[in-house]
């Protein structure tokens, strides 16, 4: 009897692994445990930039895409976009399926723009619908510190501390363009503040800067202020406090920033290339080559072409009888010629190397009735801007007393704070 127990308890045991095992086992092929029906993936997403040196062709044949997919595909996006803008290094999302057609295909144009691609069911041809969508962006007034240091002693490197891009520097700089020059007078210790329009896309990426609102530079104990006003007239300038236009008539270098001045004005100073002593009638701007170089003030091309030692050379005559020289350019201005009307900040030529040098550099000549002026003595003489008009003061006060509360509320994050 005890023998048939055992017996009986051990075929239970045997019975309950056998059932523990099946139940532990991989369920038939196509079925997932608990009953769901696994669905083998047809498509898969690709993300990546493009690499340098190659066209949207011959991308989409890197991925394996059918030939008449991906030929459908580039034709009909080039009805939409220039093709041959494609960027490398710009981000592209490719939905295909695995037998190689198209499902969707991104490519980000530029930071406000994407161009969408989407299947569209035919009866056989691959079609696609295409669009260069705007990407949705939100704006707000962002308040930037910043600080000239020993280690960051240019505009560009302090606004880089400050986690800002470039195109900030150029912003301010010329928004104080008649104010400083921004290759020498900068000192360690200078501090600026600003309030600039600042847009940010729905993933969180940076979407670029819109104008500066307000800003304050202390150079060397000396507080510059600047408050963009907009008139009736929809034009918009730059004022001081004291409602002055800070554009002047000169701008006070033109280099935006970077250089710096490595031969001043000079009656009497040996040429490091002829060897004798002859008058510096200029200055010289140690830039590197293909650095823009602009008009100091609006006026006429009297001259644009080769001019002896002088390389390639642009003269510019202005009001009041005064004509600037821009000499050793590497290329002249487009529509730079004799006769052309140019404007304060537009781009004359490129920084060079031409005619009696030993590197790249600008000379910048300056002449008041035609005898020449040493430049940066001129350019500090210079009367301040004109007034604000008198039907705008009540405006323009409201708006400045409302920007400088907001320059002096904003927080300060100096790099080592």
């Amino acid at each position: 009897m005890r023998r048939l127990l055992l017996v009986g308890l051990l075929a239970v045991a045997i019975a309950a692994a056998s059932a523990c095992r099946a139940a532990s086992a991989e369920p038939p092929r196509g079925q997932a445990r608990g009953g769901d029906i696994r669905i083998a993936r047809d498509s898969e997403i690709l993300r990546a930039l493009v690499p340098r040196q190659t066209t949207l062709a011959s991308l989409l044949k890197q991925h394996q895409l059918l030939g008449r997919e991906a030929a459908a595909l580039v034709a009909g996006m080039g009805e939409k976009f220039d093709l041959r803008r494609v960027r490398a290094g710009q981000a592209y999302r490719l939905d295909r399926f695995l037998d190689g057609r198209v499902r969707e295909f991104d490519y980000e144009v530029d930071i406000a723009r994407r161009l969408v691609v989407r299947r569209r069911e035919t009866a056989g041809q691959p079609a696609f619908d295409v669009e260069l969508a705007t990407l949705p962006k939100s704006v707000a007034h962002t308040v930037v510190n910043g600080v000239i240091r020993a280690d960051t002693p240019s505009l560009t490197q302090a606004l880089d501390a400050a986690g800002e891009r470039i195109e900030l520097a150029l912003a301010l700089a010329d928004v104080f363009s008649g104010e400083l020059d921004f290759n020498n007078d900068l000192q360690p210790g200078d501090t600026f503040r600003l309030i600039v329009e600042k847009a940010t896309r729905e993933d969180g990426v940076f979407a670029g800067y819109g104008p500066v609102l307000a800003a304050e530079y202390v150079n060397d104990g000396r507080i510059l202020q600047a408050i963009r006003f907009t008139a009736q007239d929809g034009r918009a300038s730059y004022y001081d406090a004291n409602g002055r236009s800070l554009k002047r008539f000169f701008l006070k270098s033109p280099l935006k920033f970077e250089p710096r001045i490595t031969s001043s004005f000079s009656r009497a100073r040996r040429h490091p290339v002829l060897n004798y002593t002859r008058a510096h009638n200029g200055v010289d701007y140690a830039a590197p080559s293909g650095a823009p170089v602009v008009a100091v003030a609006s006026g006429v091309v009297t001259f644009a072409g080769w001019m002896g030692g002088g390389g390639r050379t642009v003269r510019l005559r202005h009001a009041t009888g005064y004509e600037s020289d821009y000499l050793h350019l590497s290329a002249i201005g487009p529509g730079i010629r004799k006769g052309a009307r140019v404007s304060q900040g537009d781009v004359v030529g490129r920084v060079g190397a031409t005619g009696l040098v030993t590197g790249p550099h600008l000379h910048y000549g300056l002449r008041r009735d035609g005898a020449y002026v040493n430049p940066v003595r001129e350019h500090a003489t210079m009367p301040p801007g004109e007034p604000i008009a008198t039907t705008h003061r009540a405006a323009f006060a409201a708006e400045r007393d409302r920007r400088i509360a907001a320059l002096s509320s904003g927080p300060i994050r100096f790099a080592d704070r």
